[in-house]
């Protein structure tokens, strides 16, 4: 298995662990959540549909040395979009770890953002609850309900032009 070759990502005491273009990571996961492998074989195959170019990709979160959810981009930017994503693993929800982990994406995605006029947007299921929460604590603005060709009916959302 090859190391992947760049760097992870820390923000308010969430590691953002890249996963690489064949499902790798670049530490041993000693308290991986049962959830691990799924989502890197999810990554893998998305990877293999839409690209694979970091910084836009999947991350695994780690909060002291446990993977406790996973977030990341859905693909490199298309015409002038990225898109993040984020999930809290089962136990792990309500502690503020998708707010940090959106937040650490945001980060990550500014400076190239900038350069570049990226627009980010995020898609969520089309109801009130803890995403929308998270968005709107982020400065998204909500831009209504629309059908996404994978996920069906959902609300999207959009933190602008930097």
């Amino acid at each position: 298995m090859s190391q992947v070759p760049f760097a992870s990502y820390c923000h308010q005491g969430v590691q953002l662990l890249p996963i690489g273009r064949d499902g790798e990571v670049t530490v041993n996961l000693l308290d991986a959540h049962e959830a691990t492998s799924g989502v890197r074989d999810a990554m893998r195959d998305l990877y293999a549909r839409r690209g694979f170019l970091p910084p836009w990709i999947g991350y695994l979160a780690v909060e002291n040395g446990a993977v406790v959810g996973t977030c990341g981009f859905a693909a490199p930017p298309v015409d002038g979009v990225v898109e993040i994503a984020y999930f809290s693993f089962p136990g792990n929800e309500g502690r503020g770890l998708a707010t940090r982990m959106a937040a650490e994406l945001l980060a990550l995605s500014q400076p190239l953002a900038q350069q570049n006029q990226y627009q980010v947007i995020a898609h969520t299921m089309p109801e009130e609850g803890p995403s929308p929460v998270i968005l709107r604590k982020l400065g998204f603005e909500w831009l209504g309900e629309i059908v996404h060709p994978e996920d069906g009916l959902v609300w999207k959302w959009r933190l602008g032009r930097v």
